[in-house]
């Protein structure tokens, strides 16, 4: 079993610093020449950057909402993994800011969202939320490591005596502290369930509010941002915990695997059934902008990218692994990982319908030019600069998995 650890976690070694070398291409080109070789332009101003920020922020609250399972209700089956879906909440954090810090045509301003916030703007808010959430996110990592440090005291490895200084500050615990941390940490992940929920929902709202983009406007936009979020983040950890999870092989593994299953099968049906609603009464209304939307969402040029990638293999596939072998790790992994990787294309399928419907009847003739298209695809830039920000917080995940106190075996 040992030696199979050490061949998965030497190939996603491997996978990661590959993806990571060659996505530092997609960085030099954004850094040195902006937006000249991104594919979006006037018409669609939003395009796979935009998408990968909220996919990975998607991520990032699904994991944490797990997380609360432990911290907050105590769900004793999945104690094992709380710090792991901590970890994994902050990686995937990381790596939606950045991404969406490379998409803002003036990095060097990103500061003045904090000092000169707009509370009127839902933006502003978020800018706050998303503030407060990775302090939160930090503070509650640490807590829940420093918990679980004391059995780790006494090694004598160069990696116990890092750990030991960063969570202890070399001086003694005691059971006291050990329970006050305990307490504290279920308080703030009390608050930050709610935090979490706002911040996602706010990115849901962004969209929400926009008036002038049909497919975009509905009360419902922020819940089904939630729900995704959840699914996805909660399919990512369920994939993590199979493969790196503590007692691998063992009794207490496979039922934490078969149950994390069960709730990702019970997310999985919520998310179609407000997908479909969602479809449907977006058809059947008649307004002409949201029609087109969807109609170019299910038949467009880019139609596989809803039938075959998101709903064969991120709908169809995993739901049937998970009823019919809901006991297997392996299904149950399997499952998580399509469910986890596939997401994007519902982020995709958000952020460029919306955008490729043209606002005045007549508009995609009245003017012409390199950036005055309803036709997107991300270029070659994007993709790597894409593959650079996901490989940046699996990085983070791997090196904080290796150097920190995260596995409980």
């Amino acid at each position: 079993m040992n030696t199979q650890n050490n061949k998965i976690e030497k190939l996603f070694w491997t996978i990661t610093l590959v993806a990571f070398a060659i996505g530092l291409v997609g960085v030099y080109d954004r850094i040195f020449y902006g937006h000249i070789h991104a594919n979006y332009g006037s018409y669609i101003p939003w395009g796979l950057w935009v998408a990968a920020y909220i996919y990975m922020i998607g991520l990032s609250a699904g994991a944490f909402v797990m997380s609360s399972l432990v911290y907050v209700f105590g769900v004793s089956e999945f104690k094992k993994i709380g710090k792991l879906s901590l970890l994994v909440a902050l990686a995937t954090l990381v790596g939606a800011l950045v991404t969406i810090w490379m998409d803002l045509g003036h990095m060097g301003r990103a500061w003045r969202l904090m000092l000169r916030t707009n509370f009127t703007s839902v933006m502003g808010w978020m800018v706050w939320l998303y503030s407060f959430y990775f302090i939160l996110l930090l503070t509650e990592l640490w807590l829940a490591m420093r918990s679980d440090m004391l059995k780790l005291r006494d090694e004598a490895s160069l990696r116990g005596k890092i750990s030991r200084f960063l969570l202890f500050g070399d001086k003694e615990d005691s059971p006291e502290k050990q329970e006050k941390s305990m307490r504290l940490l279920k308080i703030l992940g009390t608050i930050g369930i709610p935090l979490a929920i706002a911040f996602h929902g706010s990115v849901g709202a962004i969209f929400g509010v926009v008036g002038a983009r049909p497919h975009w406007h509905s009360g419902l936009t922020p819940i089904i941002f939630l729900v995704g979020a959840f699914l996805s983040g909660g399919a990512l950890l369920t994939f993590i915990s199979a493969i790196w999870g503590p007692g691998r092989g063992t009794q207490e593994h496979r039922n934490m695997i078969v149950k994390l299953g069960r709730i990702l099968l019970a997310l999985l049906a919520v998310d179609v059934l407000l997908e479909y609603a969602e479809i449907t009464v977006g058809i059947w209304q008649a307004v002409p902008e949201e029609a087109e939307s969807l109609k170019l969402m299910l038949f467009g040029t880019y139609w596989w990218v809803f039938w075959i990638v998101h709903l064969g293999l991120g709908v169809v596939l995993p739901a049937v692994l998970l009823l019919t072998r809901s006991k297997s790790v392996g299904a149950v992994a399997t499952a998580g990982l399509l469910i986890a990787v596939t997401f994007i294309s519902v982020r995709l399928n958000i952020v460029l319908p919306g955008l490729a419907v043209p606002e005045l009847e007549g508009l995609v003739h009245a003017y012409t030019g390199p950036g005055l298209t309803f036709n997107y695809f991300p270029s070659l830039s994007e993709w790597l600069l894409f593959i650079w920000s996901v490989s940046l917080a699996a990085l983070l995940f791997l090196l904080g998995k290796r150097y920190l106190p995260i596995l409980d075996e």
